[in-house]
């Protein structure tokens, strides 16, 4: 949420810095509405110290056996008038509060302008010397895993519906074996592993962004009011909501497992084969909460820690600065981790780091003492995935694909498959009936 004392002392850098996003965002809807409140505020103020005086004046007058029928009448109005104003003003302030969860992060100076991904800009790739390593005639991971009978699309809509997956044997395993990896790796890091709810309320998907704006992509528990989290963030991210943290306490830094659940509900069409957009996937989540002095370094360094994921993995990737027309909708800034794919040549999202300065901090009530005891302020939050689960498994099966159809497994990896073959073989013998 964006600062209502910056909107009201600099509007037009405000809709300036919005205009880089979308030439159609303004904050002057906001700022009407503020100027309606504090004209209320201001009727109010006045009409109660009319209403003081004129107590006063009815207490005088009828000491001095003083007829206050007029004076009374006056007050009852004023009464009446204030009512009405505090009705008004709780109108005003829930519409204007609804308009300020609508409007977006503004951008970061740092992030280039664009219209939309095709504006984003590449700053560095890794792995080109492994680019070539599949065979020429690579394989989609959609033909491949039904191939190696370890994914069976047909099953997972027959138990759910279409973008849901059932994962078999060696590909079951390898999803558990990338989430160990992930975490441990982070571990090592310096991440606190977490386990947090997969169900959040209402307060904590509006809090990081989600609600009001993507509530048609969110699954919702009707009965309970409660939400199936769309990413681990949003429940990591409102460990400490409301909550005055010390200085010297930050950065905190956190890594989670959890599924993740979406309807998709803006991506009809969109990647309808495989596992690149499902309802249900997993995924590692990295989150930080900073001081606005750690926030750019603490950045990079989450970029990073993603990045090494896939080094490990050597998996090739490249990194992209998001212009201001694909950022997110809480991000000021975002790099995104884009992973080659060798059976659909081309590279696909597997990570999106994001810096979303205090406006996170600002909708959770999450704040900092500073060290020298000066006025508490809005931490940053920080976060990214480190990485998507099913995404890599993608990126595993496609890059390590042989000639024969058969799958290596990555040498990071086989520590923990606990004596399962090297090799997913072409023609595998297991039951699947």
């Amino acid at each position: 949420m964006l600062d209502i004392k910056t909107l009201r002392q600099h509007p037009d850098a405000v809709n300036a810095a919005l205009a880089r996003r979308n030439p159609d965002l303004s904050v002057s809807p906001i700022l009407a509405l503020d100027e309606q409140r504090l004209a209320l505020l201001k009727e109010e103020e006045d009409l109660r110290s009319e209403r003081n005086s004129l107590s006063k004046t009815i207490g005088q007058q009828r000491k001095a056996g003083q007829n206050t029928d007029e004076l009374q009448a006056r007050g009852t109005d004023i009464a009446n008038r204030v009512k009405a104003i505090e009705h008004d003003k709780k109108d005003i302030e829930a519409k204007q509060n609804q308009l300020l969860l609508s409007i977006p992060n503004t951008p970061a100076e740092a992030a280039p302008d664009g219209k939309d991904e095709h504006d984003n800009v590449a700053t560095r790739q890794w792995g080109d010397e492994l680019l070539s390593r599949p065979p020429g005639n690579a394989q989609n991971h959609w033909d491949l895993g039904p191939a190696l009978g370890i994914l069976d699309f047909e099953r997972g809509v027959k138990v759910a519906q279409s973008r849901f997956t059932l994962q078999r044997g060696l590909a079951a395993k390898l999803t558990r074996a990338l989430i160990s990896f992930m975490l441990d790796t982070h571990s090592q890091h310096g991440y606190e592993e977490v386990a947090p709810p997969y169900l959040v309320n209402a307060t904590a998907m509006t809090g990081t962004g989600q609600l009001p704006k993507f509530g048609d992509d969110m699954f919702k528990c009707a009965d309970d009011e409660l939400y199936l989290i769309p990413t681990a963030e949003v429940p990591v991210t409102n460990l400490y909501a409301g909550e005055e943290l010390s200085e010297a306490s930050l950065p905190l830094c956190f890594a989670a497992y959890t599924p993740c659940f979406r309807r998709e509900a803006g991506s009809a069409g969109k990647d309808t084969r495989g596992l690149i957009r499902q309802h249900q996937f997993d995924k590692v989540e990295m989150v930080k909460l900073v001081t606005p002095a750690q926030a750019e370094a603490e950045h990079q360094q989450l970029v990073g820690d993603a990045e090494r994921i896939l080094q490990l993995l050597e998996l090739p990737y490249r990194v992209m600065d998001l212009c201001t027309g694909d950022l997110g909708f809480a991000a000021q800034r975002c790099f995104d981790l884009e992973v080659w794919l060798p059976g659909q040549q081309e590279y696909r999202e597997i990570s999106s780091c994001s810096h979303f300065g205090d406006f996170q901090a600002r909708r959770i009530g999450l704040k900092y003492r500073p060290a020298d005891g000066g006025k508490l302020q809005f931490c940053h939050t920080i976060n990214g995935s480190g990485l998507a689960v099913g995404r890599t498994l993608v990126a595993v099966l496609e890059n390590y694909q042989q000639a024969d159809g058969s799958v290596v497994i990555p040498k990071v990896l086989r520590p923990y498959l606990h004596g399962q073959p090297e090799i997913i073989p072409a023609l595998n013998e297991a039951c699947h009936a």
